[in-house]
Order: C-alpha cells, then structure tokens, then sequence
C-alpha cells in the first residue's frame, strides 16, 4: 500500500471511530487530523471537507451492508427466512463494523436539516427501500399483507435497528436465541 492510500485509510477509520464515539457534530477536523497524525491539507486534498469525509465513510462502510441487505432482501417465496436473512445482514454488519453501525444509526436519527442527516439519508433510504421491496414482493403470496409493504419496512428496520442499538451499546447480546425472538415478536404482528 502506498502512503497516499494508506493516509486515506488511516483517516477513515480515525473519523468513523471518532463520529461514532461522540457524534459528527462534536468532532472538528483538527481532532481528526491530530489523531489521525495528518495535516489538514492531506485531510482536505482526500475529502475537500469535514462533509466530505463524512460523505466518503457513508459510502465506503456502508457499502457491504448495502450489498449484504440487497442479497438478503431478494424475495424467495418464504417470508420468514427471508426476514431472517435480512436480519442477519444488519446484524452481521454491526458485529464487523460496529464503529459504523453506530455512526450510521446516529446519521439516521440526526435533525433531517442536518449535514449529517443528509450525508446518511441515501443509505438508510435504500436500505428501507430494500426491505419495502421485500414486502411487496411477498404481499404476492400473503394477501393480508397487500398495501402494507412501507408500514411494515418501517416497522421491521426499526426493530432490527432498535436490538442492534441495544447491542452496540452494551445491553443485550445479538445471539442466535435474541434475533429469533425479535422475528417472533415482529412475525406475530404482520400475520394477524
């Protein structure tokens, strides 16, 4: 790896960690470049700006959960494994990245005038959208579900966010025995 490519990486994951531990706002670019043990021109010459930089995290991290959420979201006649699958992709994402799980949580629930709302709005719209299109798709099968898709999406990404917060923040594991009652509770609403 070169030092150019290196220096990038280094203030990537200097900013994730920094952003998730106290909030975007509360982070300025001196920190960052202090801590990441760059200059401010090598911090502007790679992301043009505290935004910037935001902006390039939300993309590259969240790249994975993106493509996990996508794989997983591909309706295949079975709703239940399916919203397994799904609940696995966000739950596998915050054990591997969880410096991005929580940023990406905190981006999600930000003032919507914020720059840090907007910076996150893309991802945490596809991956609603993804989930959307999953129920959609299943409404197919499952005419009780037909016209519910966005009530449900919304309801579901809520849930598997809320228990990967409560994870992220030390207050409840993410075992195999907790996510299957998380689909339980939820299952039992949309099938009544």
């Amino acid at each position: 790896m070169d030092e150019g490519s290196g220096n990038r990486g280094t203030i990537l994951d200097t900013a994730t960690r920094l952003f998730s531990e106290r909030g975007y706002e509360a982070v300025g670019v001196a920190e960052i470049c202090d801590a990441s043990g760059i200059t401010k021109p090598t911090l502007y010459h790679y992301f043009g700006s505290k935004g910037g930089l935001l902006s390039a995290i939300v993309a590259e991290r969240g790249s994975p959960l993106a493509e996990l959420a996508g794989e997983a979201s591909a309706y295949a006649r079975d709703v239940v494994l399916g919203m397994r699958r799904i609940a696995d992709a966000f739950v596998r994402s915050a054990r591997e990245d969880p410096d991005f799980a929580r940023l990406r949580l905190a981006l999600a629930f930000a003032p919507p005038s914020s720059e840090g709302y907007r910076a996150g709005a893309s991802l945490n719209e596809k991956l609603f959208s993804l989930v959307e299109s999953f129920f959609k798709a299943a409404a197919a099968d499952h005419g009780n579900m037909k016209g519910r898709s966005r009530a449900y999406a919304a309801s579901f990404v809520g849930t598997i966010d809320t228990y990967v917060g409560l994870y992220l923040a030390g207050h409840i594991s993410l075992s195999e025995r907790v996510v299957h009652e998380a689909l339980r509770q939820f299952m039992y609403g949309i099938f009544s």
